[in-house]
């Protein structure tokens, strides 16, 4: 039976934002399904065209709106509220007071304001200041910066004149890098001179000669100090124009007018983290992407004007952009750079205390991090506005939901989401009616046509299953950089099933609408012909306090697949008969026989991208003796030759 955890008060309900939505929605269009989520979720499905359209005057979307859709056979070439036309800059600073917009802190403990009106005149500032350095529509401005409030403006400014923004986190190497921009050739790099983490200065200036011998479009670079520092010192760089926030503030300040573009231009370029190939270049557009941003900041995580909300990602995580989004509900953020637990394990949530968050977003990895340690958050922390916590990067466990309910706070929407950089938003999270079951994530989104297939293409409940999208969505990608005939974007999503969105996770839903996240897909396990999520046997392994991680693989051996586990022990432990005997007796008791490993392994460290995620198909690969071939999306590649060479997978 599944246990409720949370569900939101009749005032709660009352008073949010859905149900302000839902009225507009009966006035229009006769809706009357007041507080009954999943009718409203037929209804926005049913009616997509009515729905976006609605959401645009919900939020006061700035623009000309144009309620013609695009309606086409194929998927990828449906287009919504076509015509329309806004500049999603603009849309981001409706407000121009003297509050608070940004609040900047580093692990190291400084603080940094930035008001709405500040916000402005610098992005304003900024956008002249590109304009005179020639820089135009659907030029590509790249930024290898922290997550500071230059990053926002840049970003801001980028969007403000028609320009192509991308981003990547300087904890991505010089070769990472290179293999991303390489492919959209910027005419502009942006960066910082160091960064922080874990009490290390990074020199970010000393990649700056490979970058450029590589990047022959980047003509003008600008470098700004990190915040609190004095900029370092750089050397001229041959035919390179360097420029310093100095540069900047000469620009004469005049009235700056925002130029609406068409709702399906080009507004970033997000990468794939994936270790089969160079990493996927996914354009996204303007209007989609500020609409499905809207809608899950004020629909489903009930984002008001005047919240302050809290995100810990880097830039080059599509959370940065959904974070940055946020300003477009008037909402305050919040932006932290470096080791989420520099110097004390609750940091995080010390400043979710102090900066009055309303909205804390943290990886499901992080969580299950405080819950092995026990650390009883509210008895430290009132957290007195904090009305959502959101878990992505990964499922979060049952135990995750237990230790935020039990350990962090009682009063507090759980909202588990799951989506992805393909689509800079999600496919299934949360809502303020319908209840939080421990273990699963409440709905998919509004208008969001989300099923669960069987291998053969059929819906399926209760069972495990592929991911999918049935109907289009206005924050599917425009394209792939460098694919005109839209070859590599048609078989990454639509070749399991014709003309159905297959995102590859490998979830369940269930009877009363919520979801269960398994894990990838294509990471899945397959002994016997059966197929089993890697989830199940995580879920298990984390529950043992000799391990402090752990990833799992299947090996193609004797014409069928078997499970190799590897595991990274915690400190005073050892691998030995009784640890095995225990793990391979738990795993077949909690999940089932054909889960238990046919080998366990012991490693000290494993194998993940930048932003984190662990790369089971990397491992998977080099166990059966295949290359990588974009080792650079990894953040410890050199840990890989360890999982080659062990003897025990020859036999």
């Amino acid at each position: 039976m599944q246990k409720k955890l949370w569900e939101a008060t009749a005032s709660q309900k009352k008073n949010s934002n859905l149900r302000k939505f839902e009225k507009i929605l009966n006035q229009k269009h006769k809706f009357t399904g007041f507080g009954n989520y999943n009718k409203l979720l037929k209804w926005s499905i049913n009616n997509p065209n009515l729905f976006w359209s609605a959401l645009w005057d919900f939020s006061e979307i700035k623009g000309t709106k144009s309620t013609k859709f695009k309606k086409n056979k194929k998927f990828i070439n449906n287009k919504f509220l076509f015509k329309s036309k806004l500049n999603f800059t603009e849309n981001l600073l409706k407000k121009n007071t003297n509050e608070k917009a940004i609040t900047f802190l580093s692990e190291n403990g400084y603080r940094e304001i930035r008001t709405w009106k500040k916000l402005k005149e610098n992005v304003e500032n900024l956008s002249f200041f590109f304009k005179k350095n020639n820089l135009r529509k659907n030029d590509r401005i790249a930024a290898y910066m922290p997550n500071q409030i230059e990053t926002v403006e840049c970003f801001l400014a980028t969007t403000a004149i028609g320009a192509i923004w991308s981003s990547c986190s300087p904890d991505f190497g010089s070769p990472g890098l290179i293999e991303r921009f390489s492919q959209i050739n910027p005419k502009m790099l942006i960066l910082t001179d160091r960064y922080y983490y874990n009490g290390k200065e990074i020199n970010i200036l000393e990649r700056l000669p490979s970058i450029l011998k590589k990047i022959k479009s980047i003509k003008k670079i600008i470098i700004y100090p990190y915040p609190g520092k004095k900029i370092k010192s750089v050397k001229k760089l041959n035919k390179i124009k360097i420029f310093y926030k100095k540069d900047i503030l000469k620009i004469k300040k005049r009235l700056f007018k925002f130029e609406k573009f068409d709702f399906n231009k080009d507004l970033a370029i997000l990468y794939s983290s994936g270790t089969t190939g160079k990493p996927k270049c996914i354009c996204h557009r303007s209007g989609g992407v500020l609409l499905q941003h809207l809608k899950e900041h004020k629909l489903h995580c009930e984002i008001k004007p005047g919240d302050n909300v809290f995100y810990f990602t880097t830039c080059g995580w599509m959370m940065w952009n959904w974070l940055v989004s946020s300003l477009a509900s008037e909402a305050s953020i919040v932006l932290f750079d470096g080791f989420p637990m520099f110097k004390r394990n609750d940091l995080l949530f010390k400043i979710a205390e102090k900066e009055k968050i309303s909205l804390l977003g943290v990886s499901a990895k992080f969580i299950d991090q405080l819950r092995k340690l026990n650390l009883n958050i509210k008895k430290i922390y009132k957290l007195k506005n904090l009305k959502t916590i959101c878990s992505t990067g990964s499922p979060l466990s049952a135990d995750g939901f237990d230790y935020i309910y039990n350990k962090v706070k009682k009063n507090v929407h759980l909202s588990s989401i799951a989506g992805g950089t393909d689509i800079v938003s999600c496919f299934v999270l949360g809502n303020i009616y319908s209840p939080v079951y421990r273990g699963e994530i409440q709905n998919n989104g509004l208008a969001m046509d989300v099923d669960i297939f069987s291998d053969k293409g059929k819906s399926i409940l209760n069972k495990k299953g592929e991911l999918v999208c049935k109907s289009p969505f206005p924050s599917m990608p425009n394209k792939f950089w460098n694919d005109p005939k839209g070859k590599k974007y048609k078989s990454a999503y639509f070749l399991k099933f014709k003309n159905i969105w297959h995102h590859g996770d490998y979830a369940e839903r269930k009877k009363n609408g919520g979801y269960i996240i398994h894990g990838r897909s294509d990471a899945t396990l397959n002994p016997g012909g059966v197929r089993l999520g890697t989830a199940e046997i995580y879920s298990v392994i984390e529950k043992f306090k000799e391990i402090k991680e752990s990833i799992v693989v299947g090996q193609a051996w004797d014409n069928d697949i078997r499970i190799i586990l590897f595991v990274v022990l915690n400190k005073s432990y050892s691998l030995d008969k009784n640890l095995l005997d225990k793990l391979k007796k738990n795993i077949r008791y909690e999940a089932s026989p054909r889960h238990v490993p046919a080998k366990i392994l012991q490693v000290s460290d494993i194998p993940r991208t930048k932003n984190g995620k662990i790369v089971e198909l990397a491992v998977k690969s080099i166990i059966e003796g295949n290359k990588i071939k974009n080792i650079q999306a990894l953040a410890n590649p050199k840990i890989l030759k360890e999982y080659k060479n062990f003897k025990e997978l020859e036999n």
